[in-house]
């Protein structure tokens, strides 16, 4: 009898064993589960600057900036660029991926699009209740993108905040 049942169920145990996770599967996971490395520049510096600033002035703390939510937050302007749209388009993709990695408890994101100067769109921002609120929300760290599209001169800003 258990012979017959073991002949039964080897061939379902073969074929779990070869539809289960391959190496290439699990390279690429964890592939997306790398820290990346973030080159700021300087409209990037100066916005995170302005942030900081904004959130000193009302007494909050600095938050600390992470190459990693950066580096996102510029894929997703890549994604803005290439498809000529604005929007949160898979924010929780990003949102699990910087929970994964970088351990946060909170995640949430700022857009600006068109605005020529820091300035303008961080008053935007700021003129905005949902926008405003994850400026002055209880986070730690966040990361910044402004990407220029090279068809038409515009700006696409993503900004993330993250609490962990």
């Amino acid at each position: 009898m258990k012979a017959k049942m073991f002949r039964a169920l080897l061939p379902i145990a073969i074929m779990f064993t070869l539809v289960s996770c391959s190496t290439e599967d699990s390279a690429e996971s964890s592939e997306n589960l790398k820290v990346e490395n973030y080159a700021y520049n300087d409209i990037e510096l100066d916005m995170m600057a302005r942030i900081n600033d904004y959130r000193a002035s009302v007494g909050l703390p600095e938050l600390a900036p992470i190459d990693h939510i950066s580096y996102k937050s510029g894929e997703h302007n890549d994604y803005m660029i290439e498809n000529d749209v604005v929007g949160h388009y898979y924010f929780e993709s990003r949102s699990n991926n910087i929970k994964q990695v970088l351990g946060a408890v909170r995640v949430s994101e700022n857009l600006a699009y068109n605005y020529n100067t820091n300035n303008a769109a961080l008053n935007a921002w700021l003129n905005s209740d949902g926008h405003k609120e994850n400026i002055e929300g209880d986070y730690t760290h966040f990361g910044i993108s402004i990407k220029i599209n090279p068809a038409n001169g515009r700006k696409y800003y993503t900004n993330i905040f993250m609490k962990r």
